[in-house]
């Protein structure tokens, strides 16, 4: 039995709520000749965009520091918020100790201490959709732009 689909104003506050709350998200990426590429990575979300950390050398760095775009994945299949964003690449020194230190609190992991050289790269959202089951599909886009729809 599929549950009443749940107000778009319901569903910002769900995704606002998950954003600020969940550690991991699924980051797609892909390289310049188009191959894809997909891993999960801790994130910091300070109302306006996602903080990731990931080495410079992997191929998500090399794509996002390419592309300067990336789609992620929140939630469960049943209960997804799917993110088209901006990405901006910043060298591991690049941020204050305030927003890093934010970071490690929030995620646990701390990429300024490792051996292999780190990027930060913050996404801000251009387009979110949210949805849990067929009936929420028409209703799915609460941000178009960068500006909530809703």
């Amino acid at each position: 039995m599929t549950a009443d689909p749940r107000s778009r104003s319901q569903r910002r506050r769900d995704t606002e709520h998950r954003l600020a709350n969940d550690i991991d998200v699924w980051v797609a990426s892909a390289s310049s000749d188009g191959t894809p590429y997909m891993v999960p990575l801790s994130f910091d979300w300070d109302g306006e965009a996602l903080l990731v950390a990931t080495p410079a050398d992997s191929p998500t760095g090399r794509n996002l520091a390419a592309t300067r775009t990336a789609r992620l994945g929140l939630g469960h299949t049943r209960d997804v918020m799917m993110i088209e964003g901006d990405v901006e690449v910043l060298e591991i020194n690049a941020l204050s100790q305030e927003r890093g230190d934010r970071f490690v609190a929030h995620t646990g992991f701390d990429p300024r201490v490792l051996a292999t050289a780190y990027r930060w790269f913050r996404i801000s959202p251009r387009r979110i959709q949210a949805w849990r089951e067929v009936n929420e599909l028409s209703d799915r886009e609460l941000m178009r732009d960068g500006h909530w729809l809703v």
